[in-house]
């Protein structure tokens, strides 16, 4: 399949989306991940990871800092070829 979304505006659309859909959730530290083109369904798979408030770690070492530690989500978001619309989001969980 020819490709007609290049993997710039992949990842542009699916963090604009998830920015969008989590807005009101306080998200930070967005960051991309992985990328994927799976030919065979044409979509772009885009993995971006990212921080939410209430899930930071409280540990000795972020008492003493002041600064409590974020876990990390992950969430892979599926783009259609050749539109470039978002179709889905599922959880993605961290690799040990």
């Amino acid at each position: 399949m020819e490709k007609t979304v290049d993997v710039n505006t992949a990842v542009q659309n699916a963090k604009r989306w998830l920015g969008d859909v989590l807005k009101d959730e306080g998200i930070g530290d967005v960051g991309l991940e992985e990328v994927e083109f799976d030919g065979q369904a044409g979509v772009w798979l885009i993995t971006i990871g990212f921080s939410r408030p209430w899930n930071s770690i409280k540990n000795a070492y972020t008492a003493i800092s002041g600064q409590p530690a974020s876990t990390r989500s992950y969430r892979v978001i599926s783009v259609k070829e050749p539109t470039g619309e978002v179709i889905s989001m599922k959880r993605r969980e961290a690799a040990n």
